[in-house]
């Protein structure tokens, strides 16, 4: 494992994916994590995770497995905790933060698709994060993909509370992408990847566009 170098291209597709640390290695969603971490690898897109245990560590050790014999880079982006976290051990290249936002920023600026996996309160706010930086459009515009069963009565809530009430609105909502399974959502991705590598106006590289003050 490697500090995190600034050399590593920008113009690598990322996938940032989030989710709890909680969720252990017989869980479903982990497993499912970790088939389309292993999609990515095998397709050499870079990974981003908090280099933690759980689904971060689903994601970093499915795009090792993926990415055998390919040059594509396993990213973990860690807080510093009261209680002790490691890198997992899929972690290839590794950037520690005392401070959530700036943490969050970090992952802003390398994602060109956001995998929300199930989770606790980091992880709906990491969501919420990448939503309001994408409504304002101070980032540039990625699939951000709701993972997995858990969200549904979020999503549902979202539609009858803050959506009818005109807080925000549907094309905000739209922003927002769903997948149950690991083939859906790498779908999603095949498709953003697609748009990207063309140079589909509505992609950029959040790179260049979000800018770390």
């Amino acid at each position: 494992m490697q500090k995190l170098d600034r050399r590593i291209s920008p113009k690598h597709f990322h996938v940032t994916i989030f989710g709890s640390a909680r969720i252990q290695k017989n869980d479903p969603v982990y497993k499912e994590i970790y088939k389309l971490a292993e999609m990515i690898g095998k397709r050499n897109w870079d990974v981003v995770t908090g280099g933690g245990p759980g689904i971060m560590e689903a994601a970093n050790l499915g795009h090792r497995k993926g990415n055998i014999g390919k040059n594509a880079h396993s990213i973990g982006l860690g807080i510093k905790l009261p209680h002790e976290q490691r890198f997992n051990t899929g972690v290839q290249f590794y950037q520690e933060f005392k401070i959530f936002s700036r943490r969050l920023d970090n992952f802003m600026m390398f994602s060109n698709a956001i995998v929300i996996a199930p989770g606790g309160v980091g992880t709906l706010l990491e969501f919420l994060y990448s939503w309001q930086l994408m409504q304002v459009g101070d980032t540039c515009h990625i699939p951000i993909i709701i993972f997995g069963d858990m969200w549904d009565g979020l999503l549902s809530w979202l539609k009858k509370e803050p959506l009818k009430k005109g807080y925000f609105e549907e094309k905000d909502f739209k922003l927002l992408y769903y997948a149950k399974s690991s083939k859906e959502a790498i779908e999603i991705i095949d498709k953003a990847y697609e748009m990207w590598t063309k140079g589909d106006k509505t992609f950029c590289l959040n790179y260049k566009k979000y800018k770390i003050k």
